[in-house]
């Protein structure tokens, strides 16, 4: 039976150990010996997990902008709590950027909009919200920015 083999039957029973296997051949130049097919799917994976965390803590940030700039009967009782989840989530989503994540953002920022929107609405009964998004990606990754 051959590494690559007792890799995949290793795949099924201890994920973690699997990996670090993978890592190991990986270090050791040996690819010969690598379990393709589920480390494609787990790199695959890797990329879905990191898009939706992204995606999910900008949606957050856009949720609490919405809230802080248009909900009036609760800003006085939660402003400050929308700006400490808004200061947490950016710094989180800062923490986790790299180059291709900021271009999927940039590029589903409409929708990442819309799903805040929908959520916000279901939130405070208001309807006021514009079609588009009407903050920038870099105003919503922006510290010191506040509508």
């Amino acid at each position: 039976m051959t590494i690559s083999t007792n890799l995949k039957q290793l795949y099924e029973t201890d994920e973690n150990l699997w990996l670090e296997e993978t890592i190991e051949l990986l270090k050791q130049r040996q690819f010969n010996q690598l379990d393709l097919e589920n480390l494609i799917e787990e790199l695959i994976s890797l990329g879905k997990r990191d898009s939706a965390k992204v995606k999910s803590l900008l949606r957050q940030i856009t949720i609490h902008l919405l809230l802080l700039q248009y909900w009036q009967v609760e800003y006085e009782r939660n402003y400050r709590y929308w700006l400490g989840e808004i200061k947490t989530f950016r710094y989180d989503l800062n923490n986790h950027l790299t180059t291709n994540l900021m271009n999927k953002l940039q590029d589903d920022l409409e929708n990442i909009y819309q799903s805040a929107v929908d959520f916000v609405q279901i939130k405070t009964n208001l309807t006021i919200f514009s079609d588009k998004c009407p903050y920038t990606l870099a105003q919503l990754l922006d510290d010191n920015y506040l509508p």
